[in-house]
């Protein structure tokens, strides 16, 4: 830009451009919408940039052409193993530009993920060279030297050193060497494909579970699965940890860490701790804790503040016998502190920063019941890297090592678990979900507040569903820093998430692609989108999923760019559809043939209603309690539009033959879900070429009540809905009998009875 004048418009417009700030969006209808000069500057300023003057803008301007220009390569690299690039490109630094006839000499080390470091030695005639070119008014020279010979897949470092006569640089690049495309198992290539159910794992009744579904129950469900409806596969809610605190801090979907879970999922009994301590278990066995666990099974949501607390206690009183047994026993180590240990160390500081917060959060909330969140804290326990954090850390080793505690323990019942489902004989055994959010409030944004944007939150813009907009809450990522560090967090997030499971769906996967950003203190529709490196995002999640040997199962619903499922398909990442959804441009239902093979096919998601709840509008009728319908005509139209919508699918389900032809196609004729119609919808998902067909649990048992109502708080019990049937009515109840061996019929006529 050297000598160009601009405007600062102009100035703001490359910024924002080269901070990825999209200049425009076009909504579900079809309508540009271009990015206003004040949200380009408030994005700007969420990213650390500040621009609120022309000067403001013209140094920013100049800082970030100055940083291209200051480094030798870029922090990361992401190639594939198969296409690497022929040459690793550096560019020289301006001070080392004229030094005549000296000659260069480049180094490049390669160390892998063992720690074997290869060296590679040039001289300036092993070089290929580029033009000289203008980085921030600075004149660079670029450089190349051969790329490596890569044989395996995975992460490197690259050390690149440059001496010139007495002038030396050097810079270290994250190079990560990525598949051309995620796992798929053999079970499901060609033409096979298979099913399953989801549930709502806090949402499962038993007779010998503390109110909430644990992993014992889930063992119980996945003989069930297995056994009654020939199922390879159990889709499950986010196992995050949350603070388990109503109506704000229960959701899944806005957890306090996306690396570490949701300790009330505990099977408490079968912690063998638990069973070497007669204290706890005498505990357990007293009247008062019976009452009250019979009290949380038999209400009919789970109450998780109760649970939380029962089952905290408890495992401090757990905890206190391994330390007894193992951690401070003399003599030599036991097994089990040996395999915490060993846990520890792999973990590494991400488990040290959530044990931190959590102890934090205890510790301060005993002393201030009021303090909240940790904004609320005393200002210097604000970061993970303060003094005072550190000597907190010094001072309660023990407290942080009972969060630590829980968490191996909570690995080790989720690994059993699914170690369960492949003895079984699964194929895929346990589905995850892997939340977009993380809550501003939590421990994953405490400890790394420079990898987020805390000025802005992330949403949607206005659209058929939401004529207003959505503010989901949450801070967007600062992508940028991601890079800068090899993409650290992303990569940790995405191999935690696949660990103990055989498919991992990404809620929201378009966040790979751009996410819509709303600028602190403004209305949704004053948003923008904000593109990410989707081709570097791609590639990571691709190598997690190989070496896990995971399916990825990417959620894309809502407006979706053509060409974000062309490259979610190219990649082998499964798509995410919904019968409600999957129409022709008249806004038929489409026939089952129609549906793409590389997805996963449903009814519904938790946000939407049940089949249950759509054909009796009981979705709508939540909407109007909580207000949400803008006046009467509102609701009055979209109940019109759902009738519209039902003798629509029923005309199709009778024209595939899956409903009686003689039957009339007035919806009016059933006012509820029919045995005939749930197997109808049941059989045309089955049939489609779809290779994952997953029921919830809900339109299974022709239930309702839908697990979230968006938009609402304490006006719907979001996250709390309990399951229709206890685990021992699974098998024994004639209701429950009768849907398991309707699911099997079409499982095993369909052709996707599990294959182990």
């Amino acid at each position: 830009m050297q000598g160009e004048l601009l405007s600062e418009e102009a100035i703001i417009g490359k910024l924002a451009l080269s901070y990825g700030i999209e200049p425009q969006y076009t909504d579900n209808w079809g309508r540009i919408h271009p990015t206003r000069l004040e949200t380009k500057k408030k994005i700007l300023k969420a990213m650390g940039v500040i621009v609120d003057t022309p000067k403001q803008a013209q140094e920013a301007w100049h800082a970030k052409s100055n940083r291209k220009g200051s480094s030798l390569t870029e922090p990361t690299l992401v190639v594939n193993l198969s296409d690497p690039p022929k040459a690793f490109v550096f560019q020289m630094p301006a001070d080392m530009q004229g030094a005549g006839a000296q000659a260069l000499e480049v180094c490049l080390a390669v160390t892998n993920e063992q720690g074997v470091t290869e060296r590679f030695c040039y001289t300036q005639k092993d070089l290929s060279g580029s033009r000289t070119r203008h980085v921030g008014g600075v004149p660079c020279r670029g450089w190349g030297i051969p790329f490596p010979k890569l044989q395996a897949l995975g992460y490197y470092r690259f050390h690149l050193s440059l001496t010139m006569g007495e002038q030396h640089a050097s810079q270290t690049t994250v190079v990560v060497v990525c598949p051309d495309k995620a796992y798929i198992p053999p079970v499901l290539q060609g033409d096979r494909r298979i099913a399953g159910v989801a549930i709502s794992l806090y949402g499962v009744r038993s007779a010998r579970n503390w109110g909430v579904g644990d992993f014992g129950d889930l063992k119980e469900i996945i003989d069930w699965v297995a056994e009654d409806l020939h199922g390879g596969i159990i889709g499950l809610n986010p196992l995050h940890a949350t603070f388990n605190r109503r109506p704000f801090n229960i959701s899944p979907y806005l957890p306090i860490s996306r690396f570490y879970r949701n300790f009330i999922y505990l099977d408490i009994c079968a912690i063998e701790d638990y069973r070497d301590s007669p204290e706890v278990q005498a505990m357990t066995e007293a009247g008062g804790t019976r009452e009250l666990l019979s009290e949380l099974r038999a209400s009919d949501t789970v109450q998780y503040e109760g649970v939380a607390a029962l089952k905290e206690r408890t495992l401090r009183q757990i905890f206190r016998t391994f330390l007894k047994n193992h951690w401070i026993r003399p003599g030599e180590k036991t097994s089990r502190k040996r395999e915490l240990e060993a846990y520890v160390q792999r973990e590494g500081q991400h488990l040290e920063n959530f044990a931190t917060f959590c102890a934090l959060d205890a510790t301060i909330r005993s002393r201030n019941p009021e303090a909240w969140t940790w904004p609320q804290w005393p200002p210097e326990y604000h970061r993970p890297d303060t003094v005072a954090v550190q000597r907190f850390r010094e001072e309660h080793p023990e407290e942080l090592l009972f969060y630590k505690y829980v968490q191996w323990q909570l690995e080790k019942q989720l690994s059993q678990a699914q170690d369960y489902a492949r003895s079984r004989g699964m194929c895929i055994g346990l589905y995850h979900d892997l939340a977009l959010a993380v809550d501003q409030f939590g421990a994953d944004f405490w400890a790394y507040q420079d990898y987020f944007m805390p000025g802005a939150r992330v949403g949607a813009p206005p659209d058929a569903f939401s004529q207003h907009g959505q503010d989901w809450g949450f801070p967007p990522p600062k992508l940028e820093k991601f890079r800068e560090n090899g993409y650290d967090l992303f990569v940790k997030e995405i191999r935690k998430n696949c660990a103990f499971g055989g498919a991992l769906r990404i809620d929201h996967v378009m966040r790979f692609f751009h996410l819509y950003c709303i600028p602190e203190g403004e209305p949704p529709s004053q948003g923008a989108y904000v593109s990410q490196p989707f081709e570097d995002l791609l590639g990571i999640l691709a190598l997690e999923s190989v070496r896990n040997q995971v399916v990825i199962i990417g959620e894309d619903l809502g407006t979706v760019p053509p060409y974000v499922r062309q490259k979610l398909t190219k990649a082998n990442i499964f798509s995410y559809r919904l019968l409600y959804f999957e129409k022709d441009d008249h806004q038929n239902f489409i026939k089952p043939q129609d549906y793409p093979e590389l997805a996963l096919v449903t009814v519904a998601t938790h946000d939407l209603p049940t089949l249950a709840g759509f054909w009796t509008h009981e979705d709508m009728e939540a909407r109007k309690k909580a207000g949400m319908f803008h006046n009467p005509q509102a609701a009055t139209e979209a109940a019109a539009e759902r009738e519209t919508d039902k003798a629509k699918l029923l005309g199709l389900l009778q024209d595939l033959g899956l409903l009686a032809r003689g039957g009339t196609g007035d919806p009016k004729v059933y006012p509820e879900v029919t045995g005939e119609i749930q197997d109808a919808v049941v059989g045309f998902l089955a049939s489609t070429p779809c290779k994952l067909f997953v029921l919830s649990q809900e339109d299974l048992f022709k239930d309702g009540n839908q697990q979230n109502l968006p938009g609402t708080t304490g006006e719907y019990p979001n996250w709390s809905l309990k399951m229709k049937y206890t685990v021992e009515q699974l098998r024994k109840d004639p209701q429950a009998r009768g849907y398991s061996e309707m699911f099997q019929t079409w499982v095993d006529r369909s052709g996707r009875k599990n294959r182990a």
